[in-house]
């Protein structure tokens, strides 16, 4: 009786993952089965089993005690996964109704399998509590992802992008694989939760941590795309089909963060100062040099993988003061990450798909072409931005203040400045969204439904985030304190 409860208890909390595999299936098998126009569905089948397994995790797959190891101790079943696997899952289905109206790829099926695999991966990710399944975990993430990012192969800047990205990804990969190696041999251990009272025992000499920790950051740093790691995300955001540049800047960043605040916070808490000032140079450069190159930008696309690499430097903040407020305003920062950048790169694939074109000059007048995109792109850039009420507004306002908190004044009016430099080139794309006057006056068509509800989810959270703050916040403490639970 024992035995099986405990096997129906391992069960669920893989649920997520088990329907995700199963959803990819489905998928792989109705694409043979379909022909034609019908395919274009593929889009709306894929975010709707992906809602139902959402609906499935949260009705049977939430954790009733915080920190249990299960699978021999692989995984690790706390409120952190939890939250993040839902996070994962959401990103993916508006990722998928997105693709749905992408000319690429809304009719091909590995599109969307391949979708799916990678999400598996991210969920695996926040949930790994040894060593050998988080990097595993994070190729499963990785290389679906080098695949979507170069699709389209009759386009050469998506093929392009797909190379870079992996021959980057493959390099960033060893240098993780060889730091997760040496703290096997200097521990014994692969078990995330063990390796803090191993390191103690074993009286490793502190340079030899400090050098395990800089290959560590090294590989997450490339996962984040933060500087001096970032110089894969420009081309690869580029060149890569629109939705899966969303889902790049969005989910599998939030994915890298998931880890490396488990990995650093639990592997080397007694080395916090050493890793603390590290991420924190991480976070300086990467908000400095983002912001700067973002103003220089003719390319939306390319002005957004900038304000992608600033905005990790914003979330690394919140991980550089280790304190469970850091880890609490990193993580609400990423909730609002997701649904504001998912919705500008919405906005940009509907705009590329009717005018041929990712440019700034694309996007002139739109409000007049397309009034509502108007008024989503004033919430998305206001957001980024950081401007009150919108939710980039409390996300930066938390990981400003837990660097206050902490007493790293310094760290909290950099973050400020860089700030005030990204609210700049927002403000010049309202601005040539508002009165510039376009190259072509006619009206754009009407977007699909698809589409729109995308939008419409990731827009409406936008606004959520910043006038109904207490339960994302609520959900980001139970994130915070379950990844220090021993």
């Amino acid at each position: 009786m024992v035995s099986g409860e405990f096997t129906s208890a391992m069960v669920l909390a893989i649920l997520p993952e088990i329907g995700l595999v199963a959803l990819a299936a489905i998928l792989l098998v109705v694409d043979l089965l379909w022909r034609g126009e019908t395919r274009r569905y593929l889009g709306w089948l894929t975010a709707a089993g992906l809602a139902v397994i959402m609906l499935l995790a949260i009705l049977f797959a939430r954790p009733a005690v915080e920190g249990g190891l299960m699978w021999g101790g692989m995984l690790r079943f706390d409120s952190a996964g939890f939250v993040f696997r839902m996070l994962f899952l959401a990103g993916a289905a508006l990722t998928a109704l997105y693709a749905a109206v992408t000319e690429s790829v809304r009719l091909r099926g590995e599109f969307y399998a391949l979708l799916l695999v990678s999400t598996l991966g991210m969920s695996l990710m926040a949930s790994a509590a040894d060593l050998i399944m988080l990097f595993l975990a994070i190729e499963t993430t990785s290389i679906p992802l080098y695949a979507l990012a170069g699709f389209v192969l009759r386009d050469q800047k998506s093929v392009e992008a797909g190379v870079k990205y992996l021959l980057f990804g493959a390099m960033s990969s060893a240098i993780l694989l060889y730091g997760f190696s040496l703290l096997y041999g200097f521990t014994g251990t692969t078990q995330l939760y063990n390796l803090s009272a191993a390191f103690q025992a074993g009286g490793i000499p502190t340079i030899l941590i400090a050098a395990v920790i800089g290959l560590v950051l090294v590989g997450f740093s490339f996962k984040v795309s933060a500087v001096p790691f970032h110089f894969w995300a420009p081309d690869v955001y580029q060149g890569a089909p629109t939705p899966v540049a969303g889902f790049l800047s969005t989910a599998s960043k939030a994915a890298g963060f998931v880890a490396l605040m488990r990995v650093v916070t639990v592997a080397f808490p007694e080395q916090s100062a050493l890793w603390s000032i590290m991420i924190a140079v991480l976070a300086t450069a990467s908000m400095l040099v983002g912001n700067y190159l973002a103003l220089v930008q003719k390319s939306l696309k390319r002005l957004l993988a900038y304000s992608s690499i600033a905005q990790a430097g914003y979330m690394l903040i919140g991980v550089a003061v280790d304190t469970e407020f850091g880890l609490v305003a990193s993580t609400y920062y990423l909730m609002a990450y997701l649904v504001t950048n998912l919705a500008a790169f919405g906005i940009v694939a509907w705009v590329e798909h009717n005018t041929g074109s990712d440019d700034l000059t694309a996007f002139a007048g739109l409000s007049r072409r397309a009034p509502a995109l108007g008024l989503a792109m004033i919430a998305i850039m206001l957001s980024l931005g950081g401007v009150p009420p919108f939710a980039g507004f409390f996300g930066k306002l938390l990981v400003f203040g837990s660097a206050i908190d902490k007493g790293m004044i310094w760290l909290a009016l950099v973050g400020i400045f860089n700030a005030i430099i990204g609210l700049y080139y927002y403000l010049v794309i309202l601005k040539t969204v508002y009165v510039n006057e376009p190259t072509d006056s006619a009206r754009l068509p009407k977007a699909n439904l698809s589409w729109q509800l995308a939008l419409g989810i990731c827009v409406l959270g936008i606004l959520v985030l910043g006038f109904w703050f207490q339960p994302f916040y609520s959900f980001a403490q139970n994130v915070a304190a379950s990844i220090r639970i021993y």
